[in-house]
């Protein structure tokens, strides 16, 4: 792969082609998802969400970048489960952990407060990071408009709306198509932009 895959952590695994480099973030984040589910009432197997986000990435929004797609995958590792900044680095190099720390919310902040972050720290973002975050978003809020999650009301999806579309504010200008999924998404919800 010369050097578009220098420094990214596939080559002392023997991961030179693109698709063996997507398939082992796509295992990688598959065993640390195992055990757990969506909130939807089917329990969908977690896994989704994230093949789900690379899925729009490379659909709708074109991207053929190894480091986004990779971190799309792994954008709830760290969050969700034991894995670690490290260990991300170890398996798939530095580009794709920066990524990965740029999605995270640092889950010793109260709820609130993560979500506050979210809004205020969307336009520093790198385009890697905005990128992963907007088809995160619209999977989610897709996912809210096909189902309601266990014990959530119709005012706290409607919530998670306002806040998304205030994330999303920050995120503008990384991906035309994606930003567009979103606003016809927040319209039909009735959400301010």
């Amino acid at each position: 792969m010369g050097s578009e895959a220098a420094g990214m952590g596939s080559e002392a695994l023997g991961m030179g082609s693109e698709a063996a480099r997507l398939l082992e973030a796509v295992d990688f984040a598959a065993r640390k998802h195992k055990d757990q589910r969506r909130k939807d009432p089917e329990g969908t197997p977690y896994i989704n969400h994230p093949i789900a986000v690379a899925r729009i990435l490379a659909h709708e929004a074109g991207v053929t970048d190894m480091v986004v797609l990779q971190a799309a995958l792994l954008h709830d590792t760290v969050e969700d489960t034991d894995t670690t900044f490290s260990e991300i680095e170890e398996r798939f190099g530095a580009e794709v952990r920066r990524v990965v720390e740029e999605v995270t919310d640092d889950k010793s902040l109260p709820k609130m407060e993560r979500k506050r972050l979210q809004i205020e720290r969307a336009a520093a973002c790198s385009r890697r990071a905005k990128l992963v975050k907007l088809a995160d978003k619209l999977h989610n809020l897709r996912d809210l408009n096909r189902c309601t999650p266990q014990g959530w009301t119709e005012e706290r999806v409607q919530e998670y709306f306002r806040w998304a579309a205030r994330v999303v504010s920050g995120l503008r200008g990384s991906s035309a198509a994606l930003e567009g999924a979103l606003q016809r998404l927040f319209e039909a919800r009735g959400v301010p932009t």
